[in-house]
């Protein structure tokens, strides 16, 4: 069987698949969550509160001393012994310790969790905790009292905290609070610009990257990348190599480099793949060769996310959109060297008017010569930059973020000067009206069937068979998507991969496997005998936090998974 007929999903004769042994992941995913979230929060100690004596204090203090003369005075005497000095002193008359300690942290994108500390005489007091977004909630409590609220925020943001109590018997108010900031962050789409190129000295000095070495990228500040950038999407290609090795992609200084991978490639060559990565302190990020000989690198920005009020993401389950093999989505037949095609995103299949980007998996098949692909918003020039790289005859699928023209279109340019097939997958997209945002991780792995590991019993990623991995815990919630870092390696044959949430939970333990699910007709990457090929995916793990992955070649191969962030909405 040709690349040609297995590319993108076509020419396979469905089989009846049989579930591996599911693998979880959900343990670790929820860890890295917590500890991606709680990196953000706020204290303002008691001695910040802000004491506010209320119009009428003087005739409702000397009311309440009259009443409580002795036990309040001595109990006041007390408390104000313990309340910081600067705050004790605003306010001779009852209750002179009224103090507010205010704490927020996160455990989720966009959630805090408030802890409030009163210090207080034995009086009734009303609580209002003001969230910054125009929202409040309100509470009562009683003399020295511990209160705890949550709140969810719609985007990612900065939020002013308020927590203001009263004691209206004295007339008396004390207000603290702090800045949060949410730990996801929003994306804004980018026309692809290259920011790195070791052959003509972009972004660096034009020489090799060495073995074992690396480059530095500036991200913030370069090319209309804003300062304060939490992490970019990076299309990243390796070039002019001469013997096998991988690139790490990560923030750079002050950050341990982590064990996995980005992409991989072999001699002779060139690799490209999207790559979603945090954005260092000092506004770069930094690309490893793993690799023992140097090679060429080359880095094109697509996109960026900050915490500022941009792009949620929404996931779909994978759907073709194009397909110039049969006529869908542009004409039938090979695109033509130095030509593009227009096609319409917004509007079809689900997908709304209004997006601004769009989640692909480009695959070009059958190219008469070497080239490269380029995606690019519908109302824009060519860009410089390139998606994906591919020889003559072979055939490449990768990763893509396209900003998308306010008609709803998007572009493909065949940068060859040989005709080529086209498929386009849409795998969600981004918009005002998305909530989800997104959640870097220190990358982890959750399977590598090489290894008996990570949960996995042993074996190969056996041909026309699924494996279940279960992703999101039950603390975990609001999760969208998550991104990925998929590599089929050890491969016998021609082949792909296709990735898609599981319409089933997955099964306890010795219940009988989950039904099969429906063979999916999308692609995630390709590959022939003997590669090594990566790609990055956004895969939604639908209604029970379940992803499957299937090898839809007829040879056995194996299959590494790399987590990198999830999109969650609270």
């Amino acid at each position: 069987m040709t690349a040609a007929l297995v590319a993108a999903g076509l020419g396979i004769i469905p089989g009846t698949a049989q579930a591996a042994d599911p693998v979880p992941a959900a343990a670790g995913v929820a860890e890295a969550i917590a500890k991606a979230a709680t990196s953000e929060g706020f204290h303002s100690p008691a001695d910040r509160t802000i004491r506010t004596t209320l119009p009428g204090a003087a005739a409702a203090n000397g009311k309440t001393n009259a009443r409580t003369a002795a036990p309040q005075a001595a109990q006041s005497a007390q408390t104000a012994q313990s309340a910081p000095a600067a705050v004790a002193a605003a306010d001779a008359g009852a209750n002179p310790a009224l103090a507010v300690d205010v704490s927020g942290t996160s455990y989720t994108a966009h959630g805090i969790e408030l802890t409030t500390l009163i210090t207080s005489a034995d009086f009734a007091l009303g609580v209002v905790v003001d969230w910054g977004d125009g929202k409040t909630d309100t509470a009562t409590a009683q003399g020295n009292t511990e209160l705890h609220h949550s709140h969810t925020y719609d985007k990612s943001g900065e939020y002013q905290v308020k927590v203001t109590v009263t004691d209206t018997a004295n007339a008396v108010q004390a207000a603290n609070g702090g800045a949060f900031l949410t730990p996801g962050s929003d994306f804004t789409p980018h026309t692809p610009t290259r920011l790195l190129d070791t052959r003509d000295g972009t972004g660096a000095p034009a020489t090799k990257v060495p073995g074992l070495g690396s480059v530095r990228v500036k991200i913030a500040g370069n090319a209309a990348v804003p300062a304060g950038v939490t992490a970019v999407a990076l299309n990243v290609t390796v070039t002019e190599t001469v013997d096998s090795g991988y690139v790490t992609a990560w923030p750079g200084t002050g950050y341990d480099r982590p064990g996995t991978s980005n992409l991989n490639y072999t001699a002779g060559r060139s690799v490209p793949n999207l790559v979603i990565v945090p954005v260092g302190e000092d506004g770069y990020v930094e690309l490893y060769n793993g690799g023992p000989q140097p090679v060429d690198l080359i880095a094109d920005v697509t996109g960026y996310f900050t915490r500022a009020s941009a792009g949620g993401y929404t996931s779909m389950t994978p759907a073709r959109f194009v397909d110039t093999r049969e006529g869908l989505g542009a004409s039938r037949g090979k695109l033509a060297a130095r030509t593009a095609f227009t096609t319409r995103i917004g509007g079809l299949q689900g997908v709304p008017q209004g997006i601004t980007a769009v989640a692909l998996n480009v695959t070009v098949t059958e190219p008469g010569g070497p080239g490269h692909l380029t995606a690019f918003s519908g109302d824009g020039p060519v860009p410089t930059a390139s998606n994906l790289n591919f020889a003559s005859g072979q055939t490449v699928a990768n990763a893509v973020i396209v900003p998308v023209a306010a008609d709803g279109t998007i572009k493909v340019f065949n940068g060859s000067w040989s005709a080529a097939h086209v498929v386009v997958d849409v795998v969600g997209y981004y918009s005002k009206d998305g909530k989800a945002a997104f959640l870097p991780f220190t990358p982890f792995r959750t399977l590598d069937t090489r290894e008996e590991a990570y949960g996995w019993p042993g074996g190969r990623f056996r041909a026309r068979e699924y494996i279940t991995q279960g992703f999101t815990p039950e603390a975990a919630t609001g999760v969208e998507a998550y991104v990925l870092n998929t590599t089929v390696t050890g491969t016998g044959g021609t082949g792909y991969l296709s990735v898609a949430p599981s319409p089933h939970p997955l099964p306890a333990e010795g219940a009988p496997a989950a039904p099969a699910a429906p063979r999916p007709g999308s692609s995630t990457l390709n590959w022939t005998a003997g590669e090594t090929v990566p790609n990055l995916v956004q895969a939604s793990d639908g209604d029970h936090g379940v992803i499957t992955f299937w090898n839809q070649g007829y040879q056995d191969a194996d299959l590494v998974l790399d987590v990198f962030g999830v999109y969650q909405s609270k």
